[in-house]
């Protein structure tokens, strides 16, 4: 794995957690890809304790497997898994638009504008990482004036069920449709419009879904 630095904080399990979690999503990674303990506290500088804690972690959350009689590897892209994560995430995020745009403001919806241009721009640059960014931004605007700390809890879960299948297959998609659905709900922002927004909002989520599903 590129770019190991060796940890230098206390919570070494955390920080193995991070660094292992941000390279499985990223497909840095690669789905089915082995994981050995012993190798990866190495490259880390660190004991095995906290890789294998790490590893755990992950392995609940759904990202790693332990197969019995083998090595431990990233786990396989499920697609079914990620159709029904899809269907959670979607409602979850128009929850958070009906929440946010009662108190919506101005620079709000600047903010919307500006990350859909990365979007587009992106998108024409066939950028996925940065796409895909973008478009976390553009939703993350919705969450953070929403101000409910379950909902983030909530996303969490379902969210990394569905973003290396984004990493894998997003490229391939017409970013535009996001881009004009995205142009919508900030249409509907503007008109202060909670429930038409929560609603482009689940069909952004769903739509991106059933393509990535169908790819």
């Amino acid at each position: 794995m590129k770019n190991i630095q060796r940890i230098k904080r206390q919570s070494l399990r955390d920080e193995v957690y991070q660094h292992l979690k941000e390279a499985i999503l990223s497909l840095e990674l690669a789905p089915e890809e082995r994981l050995n303990d012993k190798d990866l506290a190495e490259q880390f500088g660190i004991s095995r304790t906290p890789v294998r804690e790490a590893l755990k972690r992950l392995e609940d959350e759904g990202l790693v497997e332990a197969m019995p009689g083998s090595a431990t590897r990233v786990a396989p892209l499920h697609k079914e898994e990620a159709k029904h994560a899809f269907t959670v995430v979607a409602a979850l995020h128009a929850l958070a638009a009906r929440l946010a745009v009662p108190v919506f403001h101005n620079e709000d919806v600047q903010k919307l504008k500006e990350y859909n241009q990365s979007l587009k721009k992106a998108m024409e640059e066939q950028n996925v990482s940065a796409a895909i960014a973008a478009d976390e931004r553009f939703h993350e605007v919705f969450l953070e004036t929403a101000g409910n700390p379950e909902l983030r809890k909530a996303l969490e879960s379902s969210t990394v069920k569905i973003r290396r299948l984004e990493m894998a297959q997003f490229g391939s998609l017409k970013g535009i449709q996001s881009v004009k659905q995205h142009e919508q709900i900030i249409s509907a922002c503007i008109e202060k419009d909670r429930e038409k927004t929560a609603q482009l909002t689940e069909k952004n989520w769903l739509s991106l879904g059933e393509l990535l599903i169908q790819e």
